[in-house]
């Protein structure tokens, strides 16, 4: 029995170091101060910035709870891929550990939703750059997709020229981020606790009670909203791609990891209590920014303008975010077999230039879009995003389940940073996630048209994996090749 074990661990080592062999290459010049913000970054975007507004028209006081309830859910998310990460770190991410635990037809439909869900992200930020800038009436007399194509120059040089350009710009732009808030809740604050009026309203809990209570709309109204919460979330999974690049990943990760569930209740929980405080959830309007709508009814000069920067340097982190995870989760399919072997390759610079410029390929269809439909290209685009976050989250959970599961057989060491409450927790997570994609049916017509998609969606993937599954086998024969020790094999 014990003679079995230690074959089954050693197996395990051996695959563990084949994957690994994906990740030469890469820089390790990421530390504390950058994955900090790049977690802040993930957690903290244009869906709080922009989005709030318009959902506090339909569900009022309670997209608090609803806040709270995805930030639960988002955090034992992070938590899974902590242990995940802890075992072995892979700028692969999810991707690399569904390659580990349940194979290549596994890791291609993970990565390749993942890039969906970046694909179709990257062009509704690049819209909303665009949108931002016109904002200033100086650039009013020039295209939209000027400023689409500007942004998309810019963010692609800094991704090119190394990682740790893309950390530093991410870094300020999450602080920007940060103090915006930090701004907002100190300014709130002070007027809930003096009592002064906002545009002729007394502030305190009275505007929630005489305003229909904590659900104005009903119940329902409020829970088909959790999808769109969930994606105000979108981008938390960051961290998994960044410890890859990481200096200390066993130190640096934890901590970024488990500070991301007190920034979530400072900044967006704290945040929307204090709107709905401020001023009645009905004065809050889908096409502003909720921020806006209450400083700006404070008296605070230039306070759009500060605002819009604000939501302006969100959109170009997404974009920033998104060259970098689709650059690494390209590179790691590549090597597995998932993806044309050309996005393999790597610059001087320690980049993967292959993945990030088939990323760039499909922005510049967003250009387009800025071009040919420019007031319709944010909806078509986000209902699609969506699918493959919810993927990517769930691929997520069921690869730390199948952790867990190594791990009692022997198959995989023990890591101390844990979910809590798993695997209860784990399965309740995917409840949720499944939960959000029936209530996205339920959001007629853009939700339920997404929801009637997948199947198209999956018969590309279907196609596709028959392209590309001969490469896929040969791969997957040096793999086993190594894990009997053949040391002749070229890994490079």
């Amino acid at each position: 029995m014990m003679h079995k074990k230690q074959e089954l661990t050693e197996v395990s080592d051996a695959k563990r170091r084949w994957l690994n062999s994906h990740d030469i290459g890469y820089q390790k010049s990421m530390d504390n101060r950058h994955v900090q913000m790049i977690a802040i970054g993930g957690a903290i975007g244009t869906g709080l910035f922009l989005g709030t507004g318009g959902r506090l028209q339909i569900a009022g006081p309670s997209l608090v709870l609803i806040y709270i309830i995805c930030g639960i859910f988002s955090f034992f998310i992070l938590r899974a891929l902590g242990e995940l990460i802890l075992n072995r770190p892979s700028s692969g991410s999810f991707v690399s550990y569904a390659r580990e635990f349940f194979g290549e037809k596994a890791s291609y439909i993970a990565g390749w939703m993942y890039f969906l869900n970046w694909a179709m992200t990257g062009i509704v930020d690049i819209t909303a750059v665009a949108l931002y800038i016109k904002y200033w009436k100086i650039f009013s007399a020039i295209p939209q997709w000027v400023f689409a194509l500007v942004a998309l120059i810019v963010v692609s040089v800094m991704n090119m020229v190394g990682v740790r350009w893309f950390a530093e710009m991410e870094f300020w732009c999450s602080l920007i981020k940060v103090l915006a808030l930090i701004f907002f809740l100190v300014i709130g604050i002070v007027v809930l606790i003096s009592g002064h009026p906002v545009d002729g309203n007394m502030t305190g809990i009275h505007l929630i009670t005489d305003q229909g209570g904590f659900f104005p709309h009903g119940l329902l109204s409020a829970l088909v909203l959790i999808q769109g919460v969930v994606f105000a979330f979108a981008s938390i999974e960051l961290v998994g791609t960044a410890a890859g690049e990481c200096k200390d990943p066993e130190n640096i990760l934890p901590r970024a990891i488990n500070s991301i569930i007190w920034r979530i209740g400072v900044f967006y929980t704290g945040s929307i209590l204090l709107l709905v405080l401020l001023l009645p959830w009905n004065a809050y309007h889908a096409n502003e920014s909720p921020f806006v709508t209450v400083l700006s009814k404070l008296g605070i000069p230039y306070v759009c303008h500060v605002m819009n920067f604000v939501v302006l340097s969100a959109a170009l982190s997404s974009i920033n975010s998104g060259l970098y995870s689709t650059g690494r989760i390209l590179r790691s399919m590549s090597m597995g077999g998932s993806a044309p072997k050309f996005m393999s390759k790597m610059s001087a610079q320690k980049v993967p230039y292959a993945g990030i410029m088939s990323t760039v390929a499909i922005y510049i269809i967003g250009v387009f879009l800025n071009y040919s439909l420019p007031t319709k290209v944010f909806e078509i685009m986000i209902n699609y995003a969506s699918l493959g976050i919810i993927s990517s989250w769930t691929f997520i959970i069921i690869c730390h389940l199948r952790l867990r599961k190594a791990i009692q057989e022997g198959k995989a060491k023990e890591v101390k940073f844990k979910l809590p409450g798993a695997p209860f927790t784990s399965w309740l997570t995917l409840l949720f996630l499944f939960c959000v994609v029936v209530l996205m049916a339920f959001d007629y017509p853009n939700g339920t048209y997404t929801i009637a998609s997948i199947p198209l969606i999956a018969l590309i993937l279907v196609i596709g994996w028959f392209r590309v599954r001969k490469r896929v086998r040969e791969i997957s024969k040096k793999e086993k090749a190594y894990y009997h020790n053949d040391d002749s094999l070229n890994l490079k």
